[in-house]
């Protein structure tokens, strides 16, 4: 069972039957992009799942750019995809997981143990030789029961009674450049919340574009919290999407049990109420 991280390679080695694979390719700038790259070319046997549509739920102007799905929408969504309780699921995007981690967290709310992010996304599956294809995969349903969740949200509330009574760290994935609110262009205000730790989602990952190695993961992740357990810690980031990067790079690297505010920057700013800071 892999439950982080999936090489290419171990990926190819999996059998059919008991894998579905989906495509999460999106881009913020491009809604459409994703679909377009799906039926040009994708993982044999992929299903496409959409982050606007599929891995969001409605916005209201005051709960952020991506909430959180319906649960019981997305589980039959998933089982009309050929996903039940024991099988294991592969997602893959090609930005360094950001799109990907969103399916493995919501996944992983629904109680599903059995999904991993492709390391690397397509990239790393070419470079293995793997081929990608135009053929739609036949659709084989099933029953998709949701079980008790494996991974914990925290609210807005919780994250602005944090300020006066601290329990836990909020560590912001956005780029530090936007965290400092500087440049900011998706949201309405720059900034970041009050005593937030920056870790750029792309922080976790090499060269290659895949994610850095266990160890150093895990080094990089404790001089950063100063000794404070996974438990305490809070992951955001615009609208709780690379946020689960920083979320599943923990996981992987052995500090397991961090929570998401999946609201994140963009809901937090929607209320003038709520405090701001900006700068390092």
């Amino acid at each position: 069972m892999y439950t982080t991280l999936i090489s290419a390679s171990d990926l190819a080695a999996l059998p059919a039957d008991s894998t579905v694979v989906l495509d999460c390719r999106f881009q913020l700038g491009d809604p459409a992009y994703g679909e377009r790259a799906y039926l040009a070319g994708h993982l044999p046997g992929a299903h496409y799942l959409h982050l606007d549509t599929d891995l969001s739920g409605s916005k209201s102007g005051r709960n952020g750019r991506h909430p959180l799905p319906d649960s019981h929408l997305l589980a039959q969504k998933l089982g009309l995809m050929g996903i039940g309780a024991d099988t294991q699921v592969v997602v893959y995007d090609d930005a360094g997981g950001m799109f990907a981690a969103r399916a493995w967290f919501l996944l992983r709310m629904l109680g599903h143990r059995a999904v991993a992010v492709l390391d690397g996304g397509v990239a790393a599956w070419l470079r293995v030789g793997g081929v990608l294809t135009r053929a739609l995969p036949p659709a084989t349903p099933c029953s998709f029961l949701p079980s008790p969740a494996l991974t914990q949200v925290v609210d807005a509330a919780a994250v602005l009674a944090n300020l006066a009574a601290p329990v836990f760290a909020v560590v912001d994935a956005r780029s530090p450049e936007r965290f400092r609110g500087e440049g900011e262009t998706l949201d309405p205000v720059g900034g970041h919340i009050p005593a937030a730790l920056n870790r750029f989602f792309q922080a976790n990952l090499g060269a290659d574009g895949c994610f850095k190695p266990v160890a150093e993961l895990a080094a990089e992740w404790q001089a950063l919290l100063g000794g404070r357990p996974a438990g305490e810690v809070v992951h955001q980031c615009g609208s709780g999407v690379t946020a689960c990067v920083n979320l599943l790079a923990m996981e992987h690297a052995g500090l397991v049990g961090s929570r998401l505010y999946p609201g994140s920057w963009s809901e937090w700013c929607s209320d003038p109420a709520r405090p701001v800071s900006a700068g390092g």
